[in-house]
């Protein structure tokens, strides 16, 4: 019988591989930058097609490659970054598996062009599918360039399996924003299908968190409030939001030794910190960078290098909590003091023995006064009597017998149509409030309680998504139009919803390159400011899960309902409340919010006797 296990060749080995590195034109770009600052580079150029499908180009101005090492760095587990495994522990380098290149080259169509300082002449390389098709001299900047051709090409099943462009360049921009914030000595420049992007000088973290987020939250930066602690066994600084500037999409990064990673643990830490300063719907904004021996940590965990094992992780977690309960416990202490005296009124100091001598101020008039010059007018008179004369006589009677009839009240009641929640549903038809969030009523069968918030955005959901199928949404008309400024991911988001948006009753232009002035927002929202509007419904719909397969226009109305329903603790009237239970009962789906939990509960007879 002859022999079943075999040596896979390394294309086959490559792509495999490739299965767990590159996952998507995101994978790349990550690779491909972390390489250019373990090179050193000062400045790295991004140029992007497609969103990464047709094209990933990475210039930088780094160390460079040999002719040897050209070819080398696409061999399987060929790198410059470790000798042996105890190297493992005392990284400092973004890479060190040596999969990287190989994995690329392995499913996309590659050309590396590199030279290093000191030679003339450097290195052109083009692969495809792991094939090396050709390597020559080539007269090119010192540095390096990789260009990633059509990803995928000879994988046809893993390039049906990409998203959209707008979800792909999202992916691309949150990788460079990762890169990006902790290297603010490296300057960037991002170009997406010809248009730039980005241009990141070189400078401090705080100048790099600003030029990343600044553009569309105003004010971004004088949120933050610095967090620095310097222990033996961790260093931690960067910057924490303050509670007022709590988001329901908020900017989370945690770094550690110059590697972005995610770390629920030290999430809680920081959450921890700020107890009941945040209300349960936001989250608070944290860049906070750690640093600690790297023989402590194991990076060496999954692929992407995002999960990190700390040897001494419960002892951290009190560290950071304390950090950043420090910095808000000195932003909460007191007002900052203010020492610019220029242009200050200057406030004399009472002198208290003179005070007995202040007498509090009078006024004096003459009630007498007429500043009106007498005149020989007077008013007429009108019989205004005579035009009620005989309406007290009339019966009720007579009354009924003019031409506008009214009926009986039962007789009236049956004529008009019976709503879905009627007298016979609710019983006495008494309705009740309780603590501002829950309607009661008493019905037939014992007591039903109702979430007016869930309510309310349940009939908000069905409305907008019922005005975006009509294409009848209203519009009301700002006095003045508000600029909504976009990042570059959330513009081609808001790009693809902004057909949707004019179909629920937003008026939106064009105002800049990368901002939208809105002109008019839908009727039925009630107030609200329509830049914090709509970056919500930005944030819930960039969020999504991607499990749940919704359309876009029901994406954006569950936005919207949960923009524009009604607030916490919110008192209504009786009528207020019997409007809202009319509309609910008319909805195709009253029983559920559009989260999919429960409106409306029923505590039976049954139930409520075995209290008693």
């Amino acid at each position: 019988m002859p022999d079943i296990i075999h040596l896979l060749p390394d294309s086959v080995a490559n792509q495999i591989a490739a299965g767990e590195v590159i996952q998507r034109p995101a994978s790349v770009l990550k690779e491909l930058v972390e390489n250019a600052i373990d090179a050193e580079a000062d400045s790295i150029q991004i140029i992007l097609k497609d969103a990464g499908r047709t094209l990933i180009r990475v210039i930088d101005d780094g160390k460079g490659m040999s002719e040897t090492d050209a070819r080398m760095a696409f061999e399987r587990h060929a790198t410059s970054k470790i000798m042996q495994a105890s190297d493992l522990f005392s990284l400092h380098t973004m890479g060190f598996r040596g999969e990287a290149l190989p994995s690329i080259a392995s499913v996309a169509q590659v050309e590396l062009r590199t030279r290093r300082r000191e030679d003339e002449l450097g290195t052109l390389i083009k692969l495809a599918g792991s094939d090396v098709e050709l390597q020559e001299p080539v007269s090119c900047a010192f540095g390096s360039a990789f260009d990633v051709k059509n990803l995928f090409f000879n994988v046809p099943a893993r390039r049906r399996f990409l998203k959209s462009d707008a979800t792909e360049m999202k992916n691309l921009l949150t990788e460079f924003y990762r890169i990006a914030l902790v290297n603010p000595k490296v300057a960037f420049s991002l170009v997406s299908d010809e248009e730039e992007l980005y241009e990141l000088s070189q400078g401090s973290t705080k100048v790099r968190i600003d030029e990343l987020f600044g553009r569309s939250k105003k004010n971004f930066v004088q949120q933050l409030l610095p967090i620095n602690t310097d222990t033996q066994l961790v260093r931690i600084r960067g910057y924490v939001g303050k509670p007022e500037s709590a988001h329901k999409s908020a900017s989370q990064y945690f770094f550690v030794n110059g590697r972005y990673m995610r770390h629920p643990y030290f999430h809680k830490a920081v959450m921890n910190a700020y107890g009941n300063m945040l209300t349960p719907d936001v989250n608070p904004h944290y860049f906070i960078y750690l640093e600690v021996d790297p023989q402590n940590i194991d990076v060496n965990i999954h692929p992407t290098k995002t999960e990190i094992k700390f040897a001494d992780e419960q002892a951290i977690w009190p560290i950071l909590c304390a950090t950043v309960k420090e910095s808000l416990g000195k932003f909460n202490v007191g007002p900052a003091i203010d020492f610019d005296q220029e242009n200050v009124i200057d406030i004399p100091v009472l002198n208290t023995n003179e005070y007995e001598k202040v007498k509090a101020p009078s006024t004096s008039f003459n009630p007498h006064y007429n500043p009106f010059p007498a005149s020989d007018y007077q008013r007429k008179s009108f019989d205004w009597e005579r035009l009620y004369a005989g309406l007290e006589k009339k019966s009720d009677a007579s009354f009924s017998d003019s031409t506008h009839d009214v009926l009986p009240l039962e007789d009236n009641e049956t004529k008009q149509d019976t709503p879905l929640f009627n007298e016979d549903l609710m019983g006495s038809g008494t309705l009740m409030q309780l603590h501002g969030k829950y309607i009661l009523t008493s019905v037939k069968s014992g007591l039903m309680m109702i979430d007016q918030q869930r309510a309310h955005a349940r009939i908000l959901y069905e409305r907008f998504l019922q005005q975006m199928k009509d294409s009848r949404g209203l519009s009301q008309k700002l006095l003045f139009p508000e600029i909504l400024e976009l990042t570059p991911d959330d513009l081609r988001l808001f790009e693809e919803m902004m057909d949707d948006l004019r179909l629920v009753g937003f008026d939106i232009d064009r105002f800049d390159r990368c901002a939208y002035s809105i002109n008019g927002v839908p009727a039925d929202m009630d107030g609200g400011d329509p830049i914090m509007v709509l970056n919500d419904i930005l944030g819930l719909v960039r969020d999504g899960h991607s499990d749940i397969q919704q359309t876009r226009l029901e994406r954006i109305a569950f936005a919207l309902s949960k923009t524009a329903m009604l607030r916490s603790a919110k008192e209504l009237s009786e009528m207020e409340m019997r409007d809202l239970l009319d509309k609910l009962f008319a909805c195709k789906n009253h029983a559920y919010s559009p989260e999919g939990k429960p409106v409306i509960a029923l505590l039976t007879m049954e139930e409520l006797e075995k209290y008693f």
